[in-house]
């Protein structure tokens, strides 16, 4: 039983094998739902995949297998949690909504008893978990993420989750059709843009896939697909993230943010308050271009210029109060 939000829940075990794993059909989840008087909402962004073969796809291209460590964010009523479980990994699920997170427990005993001890689920907002409240991944080298992620917060979650855990090395996700194009969008086209280049500092994504609306209870007016993201290694040297010199993520993502908050300015315009001439020169970057042409090491390398030239004038500000001081006391 979930009794706090922040309280783990797992449930007891049992005799099952994986091989019989029955997942969750239209009937199945229309069943489950009206036996917990659960109705999707669009406040928490609900549509449950009513296809057993979609989430055996989506679990297919994350490559999960039985040595994995998996979190879920969002499970509802369990259709992609079952097929997780199915392949033998040990699965966290965090789901902001108690009704869901109390139900889940008993349809993973009802359909996949043998793997009530490979599960835990959490009632949280995935927005505000970290390693202090949720260290089951704590003990990990890696982990991967693997959602059917509500369209509306997709973006913001994966994001706070690469920030929060160093050790999340994957994911992948079921997001809005176009969500999913601007999260793997590559400098100069039209939907590059914020998420594209943040994204893009912490490694690579890519589109594995489309899903069709009809996979869904409710059908959403979109389409669906799948992105799957790589974090780059520690030991990337190509990874603007990396090395001694790295510049400050936070640097760097306050330049993001300004680029593509003026779009259409240059970015002599949109970063005027921020990056000075010398900075602009120093990186090697024309300020007559625009934002959505930079690449996410271009914009490392400007972070970079702007931080030295900080540094840089700070000290010559220093040496001049200094050379005050000492004419003060000559005289």
């Amino acid at each position: 039983m979930v009794t706090d939000t922040a309280e783990q829940v797992a449930v007891p075990a049992s005799g099952q094998p994986r091989e019989t794993a029955h997942l969750l059909g239209a009937a199945d989840i229309r069943r489950i739902a009206a036996d917990a008087g659960i109705s999707p909402t669009k406040k928490f962004g609900q549509n449950f995949v009513i296809d057993p073969g979609t989430v055996r796809r989506i679990v297919r291209e994350a490559g999960v297998t039985a040595d994995d460590h998996v979190m879920e964010v969002g499970p509802g009523l369990g259709s992609l949690t079952l097929a997780i479980l199915e392949t033998g990994a040990t699965m966290t699920a965090v789901e902001i909504d108690p009704p869901l997170a109390e139900r889940l427990p008993g349809t993973i005993a009802e359909f996949m008893p043998d793997a009530s001890d490979r599960f835990t689920v959490v009632n949280r907002d995935a927005l505000t978990v970290s390693p202090a409240n949720l260290p089951d991944f704590n003990d990990d080298d890696s982990f991967t993420l693997v959602a059917n992620l509500p369209y509306n917060v997709a973006t913001p979650i994966l994001l706070t989750l690469l920030e929060r855990f160093d050790n999340l090395g994957s994911f992948l996700v079921m997001v809005q059709k176009e969500v999913a194009d601007r999260l793997a969008a590559k400098p100069g086209s039209k939907i590059y843009g914020t998420p594209s280049v943040k994204l893009a500092w912490y490694g690579t994504a890519e589109r594995v896939g489309t899903i069709g609306r009809n996979v869904f209870w409710p059908a959403p007016n979109v389409d669906s697909a799948l992105v799957k993201f790589t974090r780059y290694t520690a030991d990337d040297a190509q990874a603007p993230c990396n090395g001694p010199d790295a510049p400050d993520r936070e640097l760097v993502f306050r330049l993001i943010d300004a680029a593509f908050g003026q779009r259409r300015k240059t970015l002599h315009a949109a970063l005027k308050t921020i990056v000075s001439a010398e900075a602009f020169e120093s990186a090697g970057i024309d300020p007559t271009r625009r934002g959505e042409t930079l690449t996410i090491d271009e914009f490392a390398a400007l972070a970079h210029a702007v931080a030295a030239h900080t540094t840089a004038s700070a000290d010559t500000a220093d040496t001049a109060d200094t050379s005050e001081a000492d004419g003060e006391v000559a005289r």
